[in-house]
């Protein structure tokens, strides 16, 4: 079937596909003994379960964004989906295998078996489904360890993937990418009520990319448009070994996957959010731009955010018009499209803008406090021990042995902190400043700079026994997994220049004890976060 082909040349290629999938359901299609084939679809491909291994089809279908509807277009995108895929999951992604014999009664053969085509696929190591990220959340067993290391797994695959070639990610090309969504949308919705409401959201998306103009050419120039996954949601994240591993990348478009870091933790960021878990999408974005210091990004979050919602609406529009679909799928598909449209109708609301600077001495919890805030409040974390490392070119867990913390240099941390505290705040989200804060001048700079942004301003005060703090500094050096490397002895000197607050900070002031279990600790934490969002939505 060539790309002009309409509609029922289409569906005569996708009934031949089944022709060709109920051949391959019998054990004796494969090599080796097989007792059982299961068949998994999506709305582009069949995967076939077989002993060890998962065989992955390409149905033969033209959607525009994709089209696969030759043999040679297939085997193509075999070979760029194990490319792709083994950068980050070599483990699980084989080899391609063909598809050889009548349709009727087709086998799985070597491709360089020199037999006669009749088509390809991905052979794959099977893992266990239920390791899923989608499927451990569902279980209620995804923890803020487990998202953290997505973040660090999508941060290194940015780090080593390539930069865009010449047009990726540019302006023009980001918008062709949204308003064709929209068309086709609105092209396939029958309800009134549906059209208004794309219109609504095509209106603000337009607008959202005439005031960003500018921040995407940035990020061109910037090589934050990179060789991607593509499709980074939890279902394609599985544990390997206890270890999140990154699979199923979009290989069959190359403009889906050469995008905007940013554009594709936005989808980690919406799917977590959409399964009910916005403090963990809070963190996972926090998590991903500590690693990257990639603060900048977060200007296009939300307009990426939305266009994440309507393309996962947009796929369950394709998935109602595919044949053969039973009439109480029809009614769950469209349900699933007003469920993203609605997603995506949030996702496009401001956050009130606040500010929150925490103070106390090294080993206060204020890291731990930090956190907790900034995933109540819908924001990030910064935390001055990494930016500190950072601009000295170490990673956090290095030790400096004291030659980063002079004067001088911390005087260059809080301009850092300052700097990134007004991105995040322009880009209209909470910030939590993450330091310790003692000095009144510190503290005075934040209070300025969230009155000069038109964002409310919160201080938040750690505390807790020397003793506790002295036992925390010790476990914390001997574990050497902290970007802090404070001491007893920098402790002790702490209480020589720490100045308290005065009442117009007290004003501003909350307090945190941490010296009672963690649990007690969050519970406060999130107590004060709730009382910051209703003055900030009040004020906003």
């Amino acid at each position: 079937m060539s790309q002009g082909d309409g509609p029922r040349d289409e569906r005569s290629a996708l009934q031949q596909h089944e022709v060709l999938v109920a051949g391959l359901m019998r054990p004796s299609a494969y090599p080796g003994p097989i007792d059982h084939v299961q068949r998994i679809d999506t709305h582009v491909s069949t995967v076939l379960l077989a002993g060890d291994y998962a065989y992955k089809l390409r149905k033969p279908v033209n959607l525009g964004f994709l089209d696969f509807s030759t043999l040679e277009q297939r085997r193509r995108d075999c070979e760029e989906e194990l490319r792709l895929n083994r950068r980050t999951a070599p483990q699980l992604y084989i080899d391609i295998v063909a598809v050889v014999g009548p349709p009727e009664s087709p086998r799985f053969v070597d491709a360089a078996s020199g037999e006669p085509i009749i088509d390809a696929a991905v052979r794959m190591r099977r893992f266990e489904p239920q390791m899923t990220l989608d499927q451990v959340a569902e279980r209620g067993e995804l923890t803020p360890e487990l998202v953290d290391r997505v973040a660090r797994a999508a941060a290194a695959l940015h780090a080593c993937s390539a930069a865009a070639p010449a047009g990726s990610g540019e302006p023009d090309h980001v918008a062709r990418w949204m308003y064709d969504n929209f068309s086709d949308m609105r092209d396939q919705v029958q309800s009134p009520d549906d059209r208004s409401r794309l219109d609504a959201l095509s209106r603000w998306t337009r607008s959202e990319l005439a005031a960003k103009r500018d921040q995407l050419a940035e990020r061109v120039l910037q090589s934050r448009i990179r060789e991607c996954h593509g499709d980074l949601h939890l279902g394609n994240v599985v544990l390997i070994d206890g270890e999140p591993t990154l699979f199923d990348a979009i290989e069959f478009n190359a403009e889906l996957r050469w995008i905007d870091v940013i554009n594709e933790v936005a989808f980690t960021f919406i799917d977590l959010m959409d399964r009910g878990f916005p403090g963990l999408a809070w963190r996972c974005i926090g998590a991903y731009l500590e690693m990257t210091g990639d603060y900048e990004g977060l200007a296009l979050l939300r307009l990426y955010a939305v266009y994440r919602a309507l393309v996962r609406a947009k796929v369950a529009l394709i998935r109602l018009r595919q044949p053969a679909v039973k009439s109480q799928v029809r009614v769950r598909e469209h349900a699933s499209f007003e469920h993203y449209l609605a997603l995506a109708e949030k996702l496009r609301n401001s956050s009130a803008a606040a500010l929150v600077l925490m103070t106390g001495l090294s080993g206060s919890g204020k890291s731990t406090v930090a956190q907790t805030l900034a995933e109540t409040l819908g924001g990030v974390r910064i935390r001055s021990d990494v930016e500190r490392k950072r601009l000295y070119g170490l990673e956090p867990a290095a030790d400096s042995h004291g030659s980063i913390y002079g004067e001088d240099a911390t005087r260059r941390v809080y301009d850092r902190l300052a700097a990134l505290a007004g991105t995040v705040l322009r880009a209209g989200f909470p910030v939590v400043i993450d330091a310790a804060s003692l000095k009144r001048s510190e503290r005075d700079r934040f209070v300025a700079l969230a009155a000069t942004r038109h964002a409310h301003a919160a201080i938040v005060v750690c505390t807790a026994p020397k003793e506790v703090l002295r036992e925390r500094l010790r476990s914390r050096a001997m574990s050497g997994a902290d970007a802090s490397e404070a001491t007893e002895e920098v402790l002790a000197s702490q209480a020589g220049w720490q100045e308290p607050l005065d009442a117009a900070e007290q004003r501003l002031a909350a307090v945190v004890d941490t010296s009672g279990d963690l649990e007690s600790v969050e519970r406060r934490a999130a107590e004060i976060a709730a009382t910051l969002r209703r003055t900030t939505l009040g004020r906003s």
